[in-house]
């Protein structure tokens, strides 16, 4: 296929995902004009007055909507630019963020939160405490796993993550089962399934830095990530240490996962796909692919969540169904059409 250049697929993007937020503003059970929702942002931005009988209005835009669409954006991003690392970690165009079991540890914890009433005393962050809490639980346990003499290689990292990913999986399931209040096991389903519906302004910040801090890292190391594409060796033979990167990308992808997983619980495909299609469009260099990439995941979730809620209303689907149910199909039709290089520039 032939590329795309960057730089204007990048402020497509960038347009594109400003009108997508003010869409996923406007968008809902009880729908507000485009017009209102501009003026409503303009005047939570200046402080300005808010007429008594706008004042319903305002709070569903201000409190409710916006700081989930920004929460989506910011984790369809995270999640797209961990995909991008963790594929070229263990060399798989098949592996996403998931594959290393971290989400699946997160469930643990928050499940331990929501059907059982762990670290009740911390309030409304219990459950983002304690799914970050267990993600990093189970970083550090595939870790030391997965290490051997020979270093951290690509194909123990797989098989550990995977394995451990069972025995994390089963464990909830035991949890789900046990759990007395039906409506728990329900609230359980819908995070393991990944729901953006407790969004709040308190979640932003630190998802928004970890994951900015994250995808900067990548991006300074997108050369390195080139050559460890290409393999040990190759890697090797260019003047990178492939034990080492592994190790760091291992940490970068962790804390990343484990800090939208907390607040977004395990939705998955997004690393998957969108780390694909932007190589079809760009070029298999990780430089191109992380410009684009975060940008393509967070439109992506945005109105993934505005389908969520649309779709079902007044009730509500989890986010994770409608990103499976759009991206499979799409994925398979873009295979189809055209291949691109995994490794390389």
């Amino acid at each position: 296929m032939r590329r795309i250049p960057v730089v204007p697929l990048a402020v497509a993007l960038v347009l594109l995902l400003c009108l997508s937020l003010l869409c996923g503003v406007g968008l809902g059970a009880s729908g507000i004009d485009p017009g209102q929702v501009v003026r409503f942002l303009w005047d939570g931005v200046t402080g300005g007055t808010i007429p008594a009988g706008d004042v319903a209005a305002y709070t569903i835009v201000w409190e409710i909507r916006l700081p989930r669409v920004v929460l989506a954006a910011v984790v369809g991003g995270g999640l797209a630019a961990v995909g991008v690392a963790v594929q070229a970690m263990v060399r798989n165009a098949l592996a996403d963020p998931f594959v290393l079991g971290i989400s699946s540890g997160a469930a643990v914890g928050a499940n331990a939160v929501i059907l059982l009433g762990a670290f009740a005393g911390l309030g409304v962050w219990a459950l983002s405490v304690s799914a970050f809490v267990s993600a990093l639980a189970a970083m550090a346990l595939v870790y030391a796993v997965a290490r051997s003499s020979h270093g951290l290689t690509p194909l123990r990292l797989v098989l550990t993550g995977t394995a451990l990913a069972y025995g994390f999986e089963a464990l909830t399931t035991v949890m789900v089962f046990g759990a007395a209040r039906g409506e728990a096991a329900r609230s359980a389903m819908m995070w393991l399934l990944g729901s953006l519906g407790g969004a709040t302004w308190a979640q932003v910040p630190l998802a928004a830095v970890v994951v900015l801090a994250g995808w900067v890292w990548l991006a300074r190391r997108a050369e390195a990530l080139d050559a460890l594409a290409m393999g040990d060796e190759t890697s090797a033979a260019l003047g990178v240490r492939p034990e080492r990167l592994r190790r760091e990308l291992f940490l970068v992808t962790a804390a990343v996962t484990g800090t939208v997983v907390a607040v977004s619980g395990a939705i998955g495909f997004v690393g998957l796909m969108v780390p694909h299609v932007v190589r079809m469009l760009v070029g298999a260099g990780h430089r191109r692919v992380l410009a684009v990439a975060p940008l393509a995941g967070a439109v992506l979730l945005v109105w993934a969540d505005v389908l969520s809620r649309l779709m079902p209303a007044p009730a509500e689907l989890p986010v994770g169904v409608i990103t499976a149910v759009l991206g499979v199909p799409a994925f398979l039709v873009l295979m189809r059409r055209g291949g691109y290089a995994f490794g390389g520039r």
